[in-house]
């Protein structure tokens, strides 16, 4: 009895390698999106933080502090050394601003704020004077 050998199939292993090339790819492109994005999402103004509890400033250390007021009704007031009673707009202020930040550039710059004002306006009158020329903006508050 003869029996008839036939040729084995080849077996094939199971493949266990994965190919991350593509991961890779797709990884990159995200990581490119999020840079590009990120800084979009960010917005507001630039204000500069204390680090720590600090006395109020002495007044032969502020040599004419520039004083913007805003009242409860949403009235403009811009003072420096002297008390104006008139109210001023915004556009008013930019353009006073950026010409005494022009000829006295470390002319330091304070907002005071009525408690009942909306925070937009606050928000607003930082943009103005950002645009102007101010490098920080000092907030005035009441100590408790």
């Amino acid at each position: 009895m003869s029996t008839i050998r036939r040729p084995r199939a080849k077996r094939h292993k199971p493949n266990a390698e994965i190919n991350v090339v593509p991961y890779i790819d797709v990884m990159m492109v995200l990581l490119v999106i999020f840079m590009v994005t990120a800084p979009m999402l960010t917005q507001g103004v630039s204000v500069d933080l204390p680090q720590a509890k600090s006395d109020p400033v002495a007044n032969d250390e502020l040599s004419d502090p520039l004083v913007i007021s805003v009242t409860k009704s949403g009235n403009y007031y811009l003072e420096l050394g002297e008390n104006n009673k008139q109210p001023i707009t915004l556009e008013r202020i930019g353009v006073q601003v950026g010409k005494i930040l022009q000829r006295a550039p470390n002319t330091q710059v304070l907002l005071r704020g009525d408690r009942a004002i909306e925070y937009g306006h606050i928000v607003q009158i930082m943009t103005v004077l950002q645009q102007a020329g101010a490098q920080s903006v000092g907030l005035v508050s009441e100590s408790p």
